[in-house]
């Protein structure tokens, strides 16, 4: 499968380490952006990512040579993770003025599964109104919002159930995750 992760400036390095830490590209093929605003935010609250081997990583500039700035190139998913309420507005009304905003409007204009990860609290009606707006173009929104009903001993097992929603919406298998009602099965 091919997949485009991305970050903007929200809070929640974690959630896009969980990812990385679960998807295999060199199984996949995984092209990265992050804003610059993503890298600050990664740096004050991980200091750096962890990169699994194989994958593609992009400047967020405005040039548009990359196979995924184009609806010609087919690719599967592309999630924003954490994603901001300024990136979302932003794609919402279409400004695509770099190659992150470029790409989430290429999946939306090709209906190509779009996944937004916001991690803001409260929300402004402007907001809630652009979620809304997002979800009408076909992006599927998965709020940063950890399940607790599996008892998480660890910072890292909450923020898991939001990263095995976006496994499960990317069609990625996620064996080890808690079900609700359904017997939990550990990692191979």
């Amino acid at each position: 499968m091919r997949f485009v992760l991305a970050a903007t400036g929200a809070s929640g390095a974690l959630y896009l380490q969980r990812l990385l830490d679960r998807i295999d590209c060199r199984q996949h093929e995984v092209h990265l952006l992050l804003s610059r605003y993503a890298r600050q935010v990664v740096s004050e609250e991980l200091g750096g990512l962890r990169l699994p081997e194989g994958i593609r990583e992009h400047k967020n500039e405005a040039t548009m040579n990359v196979p995924f700035a184009s609806g010609s190139t087919n690719f599967d998913a592309m999630a924003i993770v954490p994603c901001s309420m300024g990136t979302l507005a932003r794609i919402v009304h279409g400004t695509s003025e770099n190659l992150l905003l470029r790409a989430a409007d290429v999946f939306l204009k090709e209906r190509r599964k779009l996944i937004l990860v916001p991690r803001e609290t409260p929300l402004n009606l402007i907001q809630a109104r652009n979620l809304v707006t997002a979800i009408e173009a076909g992006a599927t929104v998965i709020p940063a919002m950890p399940g607790f009903y599996h008892r998480p001993a660890t910072i890292e097992e909450a923020v898991d159930t939001v990263v095995f929603r976006v496994l499960d919406h990317l069609g990625l298998p996620v064996t080890d995750a808690p079900r609700w009602q359904e017997p939990r099965i550990a990692p191979e």
